[in-house]
């Protein structure tokens, strides 16, 4: 659902809006730059789900063991 919210703000910030983002694109492009800030979303949830797919941990286990194997063979 969608709420609709007045904000005031200066007219050389509302110019620069319309002309970068487009007049159309105002509220969305607020919103992607709010909502990290003010949504919160559930990250042990989001870590519990990305661990339950093992073939993305076996990669990611992969990956990681081949970084630490360049980090040694590089000179000091």
């Amino acid at each position: 659902m969608q709420k609709k919210l007045t904000l005031t703000i200066d007219a050389e910030v509302y110019d620069g809006l319309r002309d970068v983002v487009g007049p159309r694109r105002i509220s969305h492009f607020v919103e992607t730059l709010v909502r990290p800030h003010v949504v919160k979303s559930d990250l042990y949830a989001a870590y519990r789900t990305m661990s339950a797919d093992r073939v993305r941990e076996s990669e990611a286990l992969e990956w990681a063991e081949a970084t630490c194997r360049d980090v040694n063979d590089e000179e000091r």
